[in-house]
């Protein structure tokens, strides 16, 4: 069965209530620990299936937006997800009330317990129609992104096409698509400042609706972080300012002479090399059957797992009119199927979806045998630990995709890593910023942001954009949007895939496969600080902890004579 056979259903609310809490009350009366775990497994089924619908739904609706049939199901789902979870809040409370709690503990993960325990501490019926309007102002923000079709180039564009542009040799080029992409975000000012300021207050009344100080501490169990605080992200940070700022302040002078720009401008940061960046030397059926070759020599198991996503045709890659922007993995329970959804646009962004997302895709494949759907993924920075690391693992098979441009890609992948770690941090500092003062006004926030963008981004120069220089350049990311406080992820998880790029390129450590290989079988059933200890890897919150791996980085992108390639 392919994925355009996968059958979506919308789910009748009250058949699935009455189901599931009769299964709960089955839990709470059950006379002996097997009897709960058969209740729990049966909970598990019936909530598998859920989410089964819940993603086709969403997927099909990020593949076309325009789709009325899937348009409304969405909306369905805005309005209904928070009831879903208030069903699954009665089968969490009554887990940790029943007399054989510590009996499952002794079968069951820890992390399916902890998952539990932060799904109650963030939610309470009496913040529904609060999480039915959050969920809505997210939609909105996507649609609004998604219904872009900017006339540059004699076409109508979406914000993803315009990738090549914004890589042109040609300077005159990528001022003129930078400035077409942006003025989209400038006649869009006023709605996108109203959409941010109804979400921050609506997430900081539901916060404090549920006892908390500020919509930070929600967001923090929200994200689960079962084994870290902000005050240890503060630590972090701190490190990101100390040894990784110095080396893109280097990285970015040695961009400046490669590309022979002495007054490097904000729409020159995305090129690379002057005889332009790295690109894949095919279409994206020569991307696709090089992928397939690679994961059959990389390992059996990713042999198996890339024939398993081809062939059911659980990728939908190519950018279209429509089509919601970026790029996911996601699972679909009853199917056992990761999906793969991408925007290609003929950069070398469209191999990193190869290996990040496939990465993702990777470890819940691995994860199949995991029956709690809570856990199947683990947190969300483990989770990039995956996506991250595969990018890295992958090299030796970069060839395939872009042959005499090789070391070109492997100079600009390296380097790009380490130059998204300060704006990684950076969102996830303006966010702390935002919902601790959530009574600042929209001009307030740019302000703030440009002052954050000048500490972590010290090299950006938007002197020939007022819109950019009064800082907006946060509106086209998603993530502060619609995921509050994901973002930082992404930057711990490259700092444990750059530990395993030195340890698989540079040391040739052959436990590192086997280390990474273990990681994706945990899943979810392992915290972030438990999956970087299983790795063999150092923790980001440990003091010192990026000094040595960005020294060593540092060193070999020095050793690189850069202005050859």
């Amino acid at each position: 069965m392919k994925f355009q056979d996968y059958t979506y259903e919308r789910p009748d609310f009250d058949l699935y209530k009455k189901d599931f809490l009769h299964l709960v009350d089955n839990l709470k009366e059950a006379e002996s620990a097997d009897q709960v775990k058969q209740a729990i497994d049966e909970v598990s089924e019936l909530t598998a299936s859920l989410d089964t619908m819940g993603t086709l739904a969403s997927i099909r609706n990020s593949i076309d937006t325009k789709d009325d049939f899937y348009d409304q199901e969405d909306k369905y789902w805005n309005e209904y997800s928070p009831y879903y979870q208030e069903l699954s809040t009665t089968y969490y409370k009554a887990i940790m009330a029943s007399p054989y709690l510590d009996e499952l503990k002794d079968t069951y993960p820890r992390t399916f317990f902890q998952n539990m325990q932060f799904e109650l501490d963030a939610f309470d019926s009496s913040v529904i129609d609060l999480l039915q309007k959050e969920n809505q102002l997210s939609s909105d923000y996507q649609k609004l992104i998604a219904s872009a079709e900017i006339e540059f180039d004699g076409k109508k564009l979406t914000l993803s096409q315009f990738g090549p542009y914004l890589e042109s040799t040609d300077r005159d080029i990528r001022k003129a698509a930078s400035d077409a992409q942006w003025s989209f975000f400038e006649e869009n000012e006023s709605k996108l400042d109203d959409l941010y300021d109804e979400l921050v207050k609506v997430r900081d009344t539901i916060a404090k609706k549920l006892g908390y100080k500020d919509f930070v501490e929600l967001g923090y169990v929200r994200m689960k972080r079962f084994d870290y605080d902000r005050s240890m992200v503060d630590v972090y940070r701190k490190q990101v300012l100390d040894y990784v700022v110095p080396v893109t302040q280097k990285l970015s002078k040695r961009q400046a002479e490669r590309i022979g720009i002495e007054d490097m401008k904000h729409y020159d940061a995305s090129l690379q090399f002057l005889d332009g960046n790295p690109t894949p030397q095919g279409d994206p059926d020569y991307i696709i059957d090089n992928g397939r070759k690679m994961y059959h020599e990389l390992s059996d198991e990713t042999a198996e797992f890339i024939d398993f996503l081809f062939d059911k045709e659980l990728v939908d890659l190519l950018s279209k009119e429509g089509k919601a922007g970026g790029g996911y993995c996601t699972y679909i329970p009853d199917y056992q199927s990761p999906f793969i959804f991408a925007n290609f646009n003929g950069t070398s962004g469209d191999i990193d979806v190869l290996t990040h997302e496939a990465g993702h895709a990777f470890q819940v494949y691995q994860s199949r045998w995991i029956k709690q759907p809570e856990i199947v993924f683990p947190t969300f920075e483990t989770c990039e630990i995956h996506s991250m690391s595969m990018e890295f693992f992958t090299y030796p098979w970069m060839e395939l995709f872009f042959k005499e441009q090789t070391d070109k890609y492997k100079f600009n992948h390296l380097s790009g890593a380490v130059r998204f770690l300060p704006y990684g941090v950076l969102v996830d500092h303006f966010q702390h910023e935002v919902y601790e003062n959530p009574e600042w006004s929209p001009e307030k926030r740019k302000q703030v942001w440009r002052e954050l963008e000048k500490q972590y981004l010290p090299e950006r120069d938007f002197s020939e954009n007022d819109f950019l220089d009064k800082g907006t350049f946060w509106f086209r990311q998603g993530h502060i949007f619609g995921m509050p406080f994901y973002y930082i992820d992404y930057t711990l998880a490259q700092i444990c895939a750059l530990q395993f790029w030195k340890r698989a390129i540079v040391d040739k450590d052959e436990n590192a496969w086997s280390d990474y290989l273990a990681i994706c079988k945990a899943g979810g059933t392992q915290s972030f600080l438990e999956t970087v200890e299983t790795a063999n890897l150092r923790s980001p919150f440990e003091e010192g902890s990026l000094e040595g791996v960005i020294q060593t980085i540092d060193q070999a992108l020095e050793e690189v004579d850069d202005k050859a390639l």
